[in-house]
């Protein structure tokens, strides 16, 4: 396109001083075709101006000095302006494209300069975060061990008993964090292994509930009978069910327990987690998928806000979607859209590396 223009200008410019030819003399006619040069070594760079000067030099010989319609010259002063006219399109398109040049080369800098300044933000805010949610349940695993192995204090069983019980639960914590910190970098790579097949919704669901312990008792289940397979990866099912159910228990008010319940749709199913609690503007709702988001927490007991990253990102992975919507009378509905099995023609199953097995 440059040299496109490079031409166009030039010959645009020809057409317009012809008929005013009477009217110019040869250095207004000069100082126009300059000019030319000048843009396309703005638009362009340097050989799209020194082809526009090299056409524009030809066209001043051609159409503006004596003898016309001729590439002669009949007076050494004219020969003498063409050549200095050269000269100096080469010199001012030169320091032109380098001018512009040293522009963009400072605009990518400083864009470069920014982008590195948010990054250090959101690392220091990551290494925090993590940092934090790290330590709370290795500093709990590790004063409850310690307290069972130090001789200055004497423990009854229901004491050894509650202690046990307290290192089990943050070690818990703590591989559910890790995995996924871990499950959100291989979306993010696009190396995430799975195997998605034809899956029964009401086993995946029946699993994922029983994962969670006495936790997953307390979410209402509401499925209809005959529902059809869906197209997924029954353990990723499982996790984003898991995380789902974790995050409405956890906001839900006591008495008000969550509902998992499910429906058809043209083509997919459509499973939905039901929360009453203080629910998301709808403003707020696309960046509760961002990671370390934790919109309304008020304290640091509630991790770094990676599971509904995590959810979204596996679900659309397995071809599906989560969306947020409100709760008829107040709080939050995730929906999981999940393609039916019977209208998908399933892939091959994407063969894990050793290290994932």
């Amino acid at each position: 396109m440059s040299f496109v223009l490079a031409v166009a200008l030039p010959l645009l410019l020809t057409a317009a001083l012809v008929p005013l030819r009477p009217h110019l003399t040869l250095v207004s006619d000069i100082l126009l075709f300059l000019l030319t040069a000048v843009m396309a070594a703005l638009l362009g760079g340097l050989l799209p101006a020194l082809l526009a000067a090299v056409l524009a030099s030809m066209l001043l010989n051609y159409y503006f000095t004596p003898p016309l319609h001729a590439l002669t010259i009949d007076r050494p002063g004219n020969a003498l302006a063409l050549v200095v006219f050269v000269v100096v399109a080469m010199l001012v398109s030169g320091a032109v494209d380098m001018a512009a040049r040293r522009t963009r080369q400072r605009d990518r800098a400083e864009a470069e300069s920014r982008i590195l300044a948010e990054a250090n933000k959101v690392r220091t805010a990551l290494l925090a975060a993590v940092g934090h949610d790290l330590r709370s349940p290795l500093a709990a695993a590790k004063a409850a061990v310690s307290s069972m192995l130090s001789s200055d204090v004497t423990l009854d069983p229901n004491d050894r008993r509650e202690l046990i019980h307290t290192a089990d639960e943050s070690l818990d914590r703590l591989t559910a964090l890790v995995g996924n910190l871990l499950d959100l970098s291989r979306l993010q790579a696009g190396v995430m292994p799975m195997r998605l097949g034809p899956v029964v919704v009401d086993e995946v669901v029946a699993t994922a509930l029983d994962a969670m312990g006495a936790m997953g008792l307390r979410v209402r289940v509401e499925l209809p009978d005959g529902l059809p397979d869906v197209v997924a990866d029954a353990g990723l099912l499982e996790r984003v069910l898991v995380n789902l159910a974790d995050n409405a228990l956890r906001h839900s008010p006591t008495g008000r327990p969550p509902t998992l319940d499910a429906s058809l749709a043209p083509g997919r199913v459509e499973l939905r987690l039901r929360d009453h609690g203080p629910g998301i503007r709808a403003a707020d709702r696309d960046r509760v998928f961002l990671p370390f988001q934790r919109l309304g927490d008020t304290d640091n007991t509630q991790g770094i806000g990676l599971g509904l990253a995590l959810c979204r990102g596996l679900t659309e992975a397995m071809g599906g979607r989560l969306e947020p919507r409100e709760t008829p009378g107040g709080g939050l509905t995730m929906v999981v859209v999940l393609n039916k099995a019977a209208n998908i023609t399933v892939e091959e199953p994407t063969s894990r590396t050793e290290a994932d097995r």
